[in-house]
């Protein structure tokens, strides 16, 4: 049995949303558990024992959430060089663009030698003023298919060995 770490932070729900639409999509594979943690409950123990990893963040002043990034300062050394290979996909849920949230994941999963499967699913809430910035938010279904899809793809390739 394989297991596929999802950690995600969510402010507004979006990220949330979109975790636990992956995991839907990760559940219809078979020979694959899927833990899904908070950013802030996850420890290296967790990273360590996973076969692969989703994270999934906003984007919060251009940047990962700021328990993401505990999340990654707490277990990068503890993990180092011992989940080298591993694959991983990252979600991130954006006001704007999102690219630097995914290039943040994508250093710190390059120190760690994890091996990228798939780009970043960003999804866009488009959300720039302070008031819908700090609104609870509300995924679009279509979108929502895209992380569940996504969770079916690496669920997949986990249970044949494909990564």
């Amino acid at each position: 049995m394989k297991t596929l770490l999802v950690v995600y932070h969510s402010m507004t729900g979006g990220t949330e949303q979109m975790a636990r639409a992956l995991v839907a999509g990760a559940a219809t594979e078979s020979g694959v558990t899927t833990r899904l943690l908070h950013a802030a409950t996850a420890q290296a123990t967790d990273v360590l024992t996973a076969d692969g990893y989703v994270f999934a963040t906003p984007e919060n002043l251009a940047a990962v959430s700021g328990l993401m990034k505990d999340f990654f300062d707490r277990c990068y050394y503890p993990a180092l060089d011992q989940i080298n290979g591993r694959p991983y996909a990252a979600l991130i849920c954006a006001g704007s663009d999102g690219q630097n949230a995914a290039r943040q994941i994508e250093r710190i999963a390059t120190g760690w030698r994890l091996r990228a499967v798939a780009d970043p699913l960003i999804i866009c809430t488009h959300a720039q003023t302070p008031e819908r910035i700090l609104a609870p938010k509300t995924i679009a279904a279509a979108d929502l298919d895209r992380c569940r899809e996504l969770g079916a793809t690496l669920a997949g390739g986990l249970a044949m060995g494909v990564f």
